[in-house]
């Protein structure tokens, strides 16, 4: 509920500052600002949604040296840029360099994939990996590239019955409904997807209809030393010196369309490819990044960027800061470990190395600061235009913000180390989420959610050593009980001896094993839950 208010909240404060904007400049509601180039150079940056780049974003790109129009870089009824442009795996941003479907992205974006064709005899992440021909090219089961085809608003679709007068659980519920309402009644074709997500923290809302490319074949990616030149000393810094890139190719089917990975499938062909320039780059270039995940902070008030400065950020990277010393410990005295997590090493590095940026930024810039300038203006707006309504908003943010600071700080540890961090609680977790399905659906549900995460565990089993996670078991759960805030601590965890726990549940649990947890798993659903 308390989250609930506060997003509604944060709705209202975006909202309100547009209010003011278009009160205070009366112009500027019937016409997109037309900005100087001094003007664009100082406000440029931002996130930007594709599909809404027409007039003043598109003036403001063109100012600072584009030649690209708004419809060169978005347009569903011709090929644009986005038609090059995909979402590598589960979220990172690649694009297609070749009208054979050659995909280029991020080493660290295949990284998993390459370790996980990777053993101590043919060590490519080592080494590195190039397919002289087709045939040679790898498979990766369950790895997609996604190519977003349409952009709407459905904001008002999403709000569709919504007042003041429901309480927030009834506006959340509601909400929930009309959201799978529009996706289950969007235009598309057969092959395509829809769903609704929601940007800016809940104050808009875009149907995206995608299409999923199911078979995704790794062409070729440097050696560690070129591809992770650098590495976390050099991670989110600029410039870098790094050959961060690895190659794969999109197969379709006969159609041009997606399909599972079939020997008869053929290499993509794309509505529109980037060529690549060899004439290099000069002072002053325009530079446009386009790509995913498609999120920003930007808009969070003063007090939000504060606790997640000072309060969030630096307990994920103790917790982060642990488990890492810990694997590191083993991959740096055992070459099969130092495969088996190359990956998750390097996933887990990257945000720890991110959030410790993103302290020093904010602070070195004073941002925080900066902020709460400009809502002192904004309060004196609302003040000199007696704006209704406004007047507390900003010193409810603080209420607010010191109300949830710390379910919030307690929902980032349990993320981290329950979910992130300790693979045996994942992996318990994971086996948690059959019971929930049997309550709800049935043996049906069950059964159909017991092969979902078995087929997950024949991944996450590969990769694991039980050896390696016992003693970030026992650190990070020590770390959970001193560092959670005590209302969402369990009594049992109060004054625990975690080495004795840890020795326990690492000597006796079934999970602990692939083989164990498929034992764990067989049987019907009331056995497997009673077990």
């Amino acid at each position: 509920m308390r989250y609930i208010k506060f997003y509604l909240l944060l709705t209202l404060l975006i909202i309100s500052c547009k209010t003011v904007q278009e009160t205070t400049n009366v112009a500027e509601v019937e016409q997109p600002k037309i900005l100087s180039i001094e003007e664009a150079r100082e406000i440029q940056g931002g996130m930007w949604i594709p599909s809404l780049l027409e007039g003043m974003n598109e003036n403001e790109m063109q100012l600072l040296g584009s030649k690209m129009t708004a419809k060169d870089i978005y347009d569903v009824n011709n090929s644009s840029l986005k038609d090059a442009i995909a979402i590598f795996g589960r979220g990172c941003t690649s694009e297609v360099i070749s009208p054979n479907g050659l995909l280029l992205t991020n080493h660290h974006c295949g990284y998993g994939v390459i370790q996980s064709h990777s053993t101590v005899e043919h060590d490519y992440l080592e080494d590195g990996f190039w397919a002289k021909n087709y045939q040679e090219e790898l498979v990766n089961p369950n790895l997609t590239a996604t190519f977003i085809k349409r952009i709407d608003d459905v904001t008002t679709l999403i709000f569709k019955g919504v007042d003041d007068s429901m309480d927030e659980a009834a506006k959340m519920k509601l909400i929930n409904q009309n959201i799978s309402e529009v996706s289950k009644t969007a235009e598309k074709e057969e092959w395509q997807t829809a769903n609704v997500k929601s940007f800016y923290k809940g104050n808009q809302y875009f149907l995206i209809i995608s299409e999923v490319y199911k078979d995704i074949r790794l062409v070729g990616a440097p050696p560690t030393s070129i591809g992770k030149f650098g590495s976390d000393t050099d991670n989110w810094m600029w410039p870098r010196h790094t050959g961060d890139f690895s190659m794969f190719r999109i197969y379709a089917d006969a159609n041009n369309r997606p399909a599972e990975y079939s020997k008869d499938n053929k290499p993509y062909k794309p509505k529109h490819y980037l060529p690549i320039s060899l004439d290099g780059i000069e002072e002053g270039d325009f530079t446009l990044i386009f790509g995913f995940p498609g999120r920003t902070n930007e808009y969070l008030p003063a007090v939000g960027v504060d606790q997640i400065i000072n309060v969030l950020n630096p307990a994920k990277i103790e917790v982060r800061e642990n488990a890492l010393t810990i694997v590191d410990k083993f991959m740096r005295s055992n070459e099969a470990i130092k495969i088996q997590y190359a990956s998750k090493y390097a996933s887990i590095s990257n945000y720890w190395k991110f959030w410790i940026g993103e302290i020093q930024g904010i602070n070195q810039t004073n941002a925080i600061e900066k902020k709460r300038a400009k809502e002192k203006e904004f309060s004196k707006i609302v003040e000199d235009k007696d704006l209704v309504g406004y007047q507390s908003i900003l010193s409810d943010f603080e209420k607010l913000y010191k109300e949830i600071e710390d379910v919030s700080l307690a929902r980032d540890y349990w993320i981290e180390i329950a979910y992130r961090n300790v693979e045996l609680l994942n992996i318990t977790f994971s086996a948690f989420q059959l019971e929930q399905a049997y309550k709800k659906g049935g043996k049906e549900a069950f059964e159909k959610a017991k092969q979902r995460v078995l087929s997950s565990y024949e991944g996450k089993y590969k990769n694991y050593s039980a050896k390696v996670d016992q003693p970030v078991f026992e650190k990070l759960t020590s770390l959970y009980a001193q560092k959670v805030p005590k209302e969402y601590l369990p009594d049992n965890m109060n004054g625990a001896d975690f080495t004795t726990i840890t020795k326990d549940v690492y000597a006796n649990s079934k999970l602990t094993s692939y083989e164990g947890a498929k034992e764990l798993l067989s049987g019907t659903p009331e056995e497997v839950i009673k077990n």
